[in-house]
C-alpha cells in the first residue's frame, strides 16, 4: 500500500561521486541504488554548496524512484527525503501517468494516480542553483547514446566550433566507440546501479516493464551540467518522438513520450522554477524527423562500423550469456534504421553494417506493415512516424527501381502500398526539407542545424 523515498547520500570518493538512495516497500522490502559521477572537481562541488546539490540529488531520487515503485504500484508513495510543494506533486504524477503509459498497457491495468505524502515539516525552499559564472554559448553537454542522432548532434555542433563534453550513462561499447571516433575529450562517465532485489522481485511476479529512461536522464545531465559547469545540454530527441503508439483506457499511450517536445516543456519550466535556472536543457535535433537525421548521418561514414541502436543486440544472445552486440536483423529498430538509411548509403555498406539485406527479409513483412500503419500499432520502439516510414520505403524503392533490384519488402510495398499514396514523391520531398517550429533552440543553434540541414548531398 504504501512506498516510500528514505533518504539519500553522497560521499565523494577519490574523484568519483557516489549516490546512494533508499528506497522501501512496506513492511520489509527495501532498496538501496546507486550511480557514480566520475572524476568531478571537489573543488567545484563545494563551489556549488550543500544545499543546492542535495536539492539536485534528491530530484533525481524521485526519478530513479519511479524503477521500483512500480514493482507494486503503491497508492501512497510517501516523500520523507525532502521537500514537495503541491504543484509539484501534481506535476510528478503527471510524469507517473504519461511517462508509464505503456507499463500500463503491457501490464493490463488501470492508471493509477498515486497520493503523494510529504513527511518533512519543514517549508519548502528554492534552492536553485542561480548564476554560475563564466559559462559561456559554446558550452555545450552532449548525451551520448549508441546511435545514429547523437552523432549528427556532435557532428554538427563539432564544426560550429562549440566546446563540446560527452555525457554518457552506462555506455554501451558502440557509445563509447562513437565517442572516440567523435575526439570526445574526458566525457562524462555516469554508472547507475540498479538493486539487485528489483530483479528478484521480477522473477516472483512482480509488476515490471517500460519506465521514461529519458526523463531520468533529464535530471541526471542537469546535475552532471550543475557539477561540470556547463550552460547546455543538447539531446538528440527528434520531432518523431512526439507521435503516439496506441489507445489504452482513454489515454495516449507513447513509447517515446519522455523524448517528446511535451515532456521537453514540462522539463524546462520545472527546472527553471526548482532545478538550475540557468542550465538550458533542450533537443537539439527537435526540428527535424528521423529520415532527415538518416539523410545527415549517411555524411558520416566514419561511425558506419561502430554506431548500434538495436535493443535485441545487448540483451543475452540465445545460448549464450552475453549480448550479441551486432544488429540482429529482426526487429522493428532495425528495420526502421535500414530503411531510412537505405536512400542514402551504398547498398553495399549497409549490408556490412547489418550482415544482410534486409529487404529480402521475408519474415519482417509483420514488422513493416506495424511501421507504416497497415497492422495493429506503430512498435514500442524509438521509430519514425508512419508517415515519414511510408516515404522511407517509398525513397528505397525508387533506389532499388533505377538498379533493377527489388526485393520482396519493396514488392509488396509496390503493389500493396504504393497504390494507397499517390503523391508519395511530392510528400518525401515535403518531409526531406520540413522544419518543425516547434523547438527551444537558440538562433544560434538553430542557425547551425539549418546550415547543415540546407547542403545538398
Amino acid at each position: 500500500q504504501r512506498f516510500i523515498y528514505q533518504n539519500y547520500f553522497y560521499k565523494l570518493s577519490k574523484n568519483n561521486l557516489e549516490v546512494f538512495f533508499n528506497f522501501k516497500i512496506e513492511p520489509k522490502i527495501n532498496f538501496r541504488p546507486r550511480i557514480v559521477i566520475e572524476n568531478v572537481d571537489k573543488k567545484r562541488i563545494k563551489k556549488m554548496g550543500e544545499r543546492v546539490l542535495n536539492n539536485l540529488v534528491f530530484h533525481l531520487g524521485l526519478i530513479e524512484m519511479i524503477s521500483y515503485w512500480k514493482a507494486t504500484c503503491s497508492p501512497i508513495i510517501e516523500i520523507q527525503a525532502g521537500p514537495l510543494n503541491q504543484k509539484q506533486i501534481k506535476w510528478w504524477q503527471d510524469i507517473i501517468i504519461k511517462g508509464m503509459g505503456q507499463f500500463f498497457y503491457e501490464n493490463k491495468i488501470p492508471f493509477p494516480k498515486p497520493k503523494f505524502t510529504v513527511s518533512n515539516n519543514y517549508a519548502y525552499a528554492q534552492l536553485l542553483l542561480k548564476n554560475i559564472k563564466n559559462m559561456s554559448k559554446n558550452d555545450v553537454i552532449v548525451p551520448v547514446g549508441g546511435g545514429k542522432d547523437s552523432v549528427v548532434t556532435l557532428e554538427i555542433l563539432k564544426k560550429a566550433k562549440k566546446n563540446i563534453r560527452c555525457f554518457s550513462l552506462n555506455p554501451t561499447e558502440a557509445a563509447k566507440k562513437i565517442m572516440k571516433v567523435a575526439g570526445c575529450k574526458k566525457p562524462i562517465i555516469v554508472e547507475r546501479k540498479i538493486d539487485k532485489k528489483l530483479l528478484k522481485l521480477n522473477q516472483k511476479g512482480f509488476l515490471n516493464g517500460h519506465t521514461p529512461f529519458s526523463a531520468y536522464l533529464a535530471f541526471l545531465s542537469v546535475l552532471a551540467g550543475a557539477i561540470f559547469n556547463y550552460k547546455y545540454i543538447a539531446l538528440s530527441n527528434e520531432r518523431s518522438s512526439n507521435e503516439e503508439n496506441v489507445k489504452y483506457r482513454g489515454k495516449i499511450i507513447n513509447h517515446q513520450w519522455s523524448k517528446s517536445f511535451e515532456f521537453e516543456k514540462k522539463f524546462r519550466s520545472y527546472s527553471e522554477k526548482y532545478l538550475a535556472k540557468d542550465i538550458e536543457y533542450f533537443s537539439f535535433l527537435r526540428p527535424l524527423y528521423e529520415i532527415q537525421i538518416a539523410k545527415l548521418f549517411s555524411r558520416y561514414p566514419k561511425y558506419f562500423p561502430v554506431f548500434l541502436s538495436c535493443n535485441e543486440a545487448y540483451k543475452t544472445a540465445s545460448g549464450t550469456k552475453k549480448p550479441s552486440k551486432k544488429w540482429c536483423g529482426k526487429c522493428p529498430k532495425c528495420l526502421f534504421v535500414w530503411t531510412c538509411l537505405y536512400p542514402f548509403v551504398e547498398e553495399k555498406k549497409l549490408i556490412k553494417i547489418f550482415g544482410k539485406n534486409l529487404f529480402e527479409d521475408r519474415k519482417l513483412l509483420p514488422i513493416m506493415q506495424e511501421l507504416i500503419g497497415e497492422k495493429k500499432f506503430k512498435p514500442f520502439e524509438c521509430v519514425g512516424t508512419k508517415k515519414e516510414t511510408v516515404s522511407a520505403f517509398y525513397l528505397s524503392w525508387k533506389k532499388a527501381n533505377r538498379a533493377g533490384d527489388i526485393l520482396f519488402l519493396l514488392r509488396y510495398f509496390k503493389n500493396k502500398i504504393l497504390p494507397k499514396y499517390p503523391n508519395l514523391e511530392k510528400e518525401s520531398k515535403k518531409i526531406l526539407n520540413s522544419w518543425n517550429t516547434q523547438h527551444n533552440l537558440i538562433k544560434e543553434f538553430k542557425k547551425n542545424l539549418k546550415t547543415e540541414l540546407s547542403k545538398k548531398g
